[in-house]
């Protein structure tokens, strides 16, 4: 076989040969383009995507560690009372008529705001949470007129 082939190469002209030799060298070239070189690049570049997005992510978690710690530091005043008359203090100072004050235990309210505007109640809330007092579950649902109701229950932070 390969007899045949030396003797069909040696049959061509020096031109045809020269040619037949680019040929077989940029099918060789092709053949370790894809095959080796484009391979090893998507991974190098699929491992450097992600590595970017775990020290993003690195990062976030660290973010989120250090402001949990610097939480636990602070030391909010306790609430003067009982927590529902807290809350129900606190919201008649921003203007929420609450409908239902549900105390479920001496540091645990369940609270409905049947109408709010959707920043006044989450700086509450925010506000709330550097009082001290911490949401557990929250229900926001559109009223459709630029309001919302708010369900909410809440907490001492420490308890």
């Amino acid at each position: 076989m390969m007899a045949a082939f030396k003797a069909w190469f040696d049959g061509r002209s020096l031109r045809e040969r020269r040619m037949l030799l680019v040929m077989a060298a940029m099918i060789v070239l092709t053949i370790i383009w894809f095959a080796i070189f484009l391979p090893i690049s998507d991974g190098l570049s699929s491992s450097r995507t992600r590595l970017n997005d775990a020290v993003i992510r690195l990062g976030q978690a660290q973010a989120e560690r250090d402001a949990i710690a610097d939480l636990a530091k602070q030391k909010p005043q306790p609430i003067p009372g009982a927590l529902a008359d807290y809350l129900r203090q606190s919201a008649g100072d921003v203007g929420f008529a609450l409908s239902n004050v549900d105390a479920q235990s001496d540091d645990r309210v369940r609270i409905a705001i049947p109408t709010a505007r959707p920043g006044a109640l989450f700086s509450w809330i925010a506000g709330l949470e550097r009082a001290g007092i911490v949401v557990q579950t929250i229900n926001v649902t559109n009223n459709g007129d630029q309001t919302v109701a708010a369900e909410m229950l809440l907490t001492e932070r420490g308890s």
